[in-house]
């Protein structure tokens, strides 16, 4: 019987019709399609099998974590604080008589000497003070001499004598007081520095009056005169941290004004008592190289260096686990995590000292704790490197 060709239907597609002579290819093209299907089947089970070494021996997976190596590096304990520099030596000069203004004789921004002379005012009226104090200290002292050869000759008695020389000497008095008055027309710098302010009614013509017996501010002064290099700032420092710090101590400056430059200073004064209505104490620092490029009124962020420790044992802040009690972390030991307790010393916000606990080179989980329990197994998927040791400013953890 002849063989006649046959037609295939799967789903909606045909099959075309296979003749005889290609059944041997048919055959290999099976023979192919069956060796790729073991492969698959093998790279499956190859597949389930690393997933199964990522097993504990009870079939849990092992949790992915990131781990870092313990360090060891220079801290330091520092008390950071706020406050504008502002000049040791600083003079607000006021009118101490009453006149109008002849002479300017500086502006801002020039360096000025002690007694060197800034304004000058008329003095008219003082001038004439000056010449009838100094007209009836004259005449007393006339009358005085004449009366007191009088009373050799018996002819004045010892208490007249004594009155005009009481009076003689108020006389004198008067005219010495005249005489300072009329100085004060010239006004005069106080101390050596740098004419920071002038007023705005410092001008030729207008009329100063005296302060008032009020001191002297900026609002109330004719110049004020400041030593630049004599700058100083103050702190409030909370009353917790009263025995931390002390007269001498070192202190690290930085200024948003001059960027990338650190500056230094030292405690040269710490007030005795608390202010009971902040709970403040006050330190004094003086700056001690400035370098020319500070100025009063500048904003200084300060770190005041209470404590060195050298080649401290350090971890990542983010070792730490959150909750109650002791500081705790995560040590990875044979492939699990082992909760450990660790007592802290200082601390730099991104680093912490461990002051026992942990040993050189042991491993703690930085990333991936919270999915952690006491025993479970991890796997590492970092490459924990010990940093190089450094010197971290630090705080004290409270």
């Amino acid at each position: 019987m002849a063989w006649s060709p046959t037609v295939t239907r799967t789903e909606s597609r045909i099959v075309a019709p296979i003749t005889y002579w290609a059944r041997p290819w048919l055959a290999a093209l099976m023979v192919a399609a069956a060796a790729l299907a073991l492969a698959g089947c093998g790279a499956a089970n190859g597949d389930n099998a690393g997933k199964d070494g990522d097993k504990s021996k009870d079939g849990v997976p092992a949790v992915p974590v990131e781990v870092a190596a313990t360090q060891r590096a220079d801290m330091a304990a520092i008390y950071s604080g706020t406050a504008p520099i502002e000049a040791e030596r600083r003079a607000g000069v006021v009118a101490k008589v009453q006149g109008e203004i002849r002479q300017i004789l500086v502006d801002e921004g020039q360096r000025v000497r002690e007694g060197q002379l800034l304004a000058r005012l008329d003095g008219d009226q003082m001038r004439l003070e000056v010449a009838l104090a100094e007209a009836t200290m004259r005449k007393l002292e006339r009358d005085y001499a004449r009366n007191t050869e009088l009373q050799a000759k018996g002819l004045v008695s010892a208490t007249a004598i004594d009155n005009l020389k009481y009076e003689l000497e108020a006389a004198k008095a008067n005219w010495e007081l005249a005489r300072l008055r009329l100085s004060y027309c010239d006004i005069r710098s106080p101390i050596d520095g740098t004419v920071t302010v002038r007023a705005e009614r410092v001008k030729i013509g207008n009329t100063v009056m005296p302060a008032g017996g009020v001191i002297a501010t900026s609002d109330s002064a004719l110049f004020v005169i400041e030593d630049l290099d004599s700058l100083i700032l103050r702190i409030a420092v909370p009353e917790r941290e009263l025995a931390k710090l002390s007269v001498g101590q070192p202190a690290e400056l930085s200024f948003d004004a001059v960027p990338g430059r650190a500056f230094t200073g030292k405690i040269d004064l710490i007030t005795p008592i608390v202010d009971p209505t902040t709970a403040t104490f006050g330190v004094r620092i003086s700056l001690t190289d400035i370098g020319n490029l500070l100025r009063p009124g500048m904003f200084a962020r300060v770190a005041i260096v209470y404590e060195r420790k050298p080649d401290a044992l350090q971890i990542p802040r983010t070792a730490l686990l959150d909750g109650d009690g002791p500081p705790k972390v995560f040590v990875v030991q044979e492939g699990k995590a082992m909760e450990r307790a660790v007592q802290l010393g200082l601390s730099n916000g991104a680093m912490v000292e461990v002051v026992s606990g942990l040993k050189d080179g042991e491993q703690v989980v930085v990333v991936g704790q919270g999915a952690l329990k006491p025993g479970a197994m991890v796997r590492i998927v970092n490459t924990p490197a010990r940093p190089a040791a450094r010197t971290q400013p630090a705080v004290a953890t409270g």
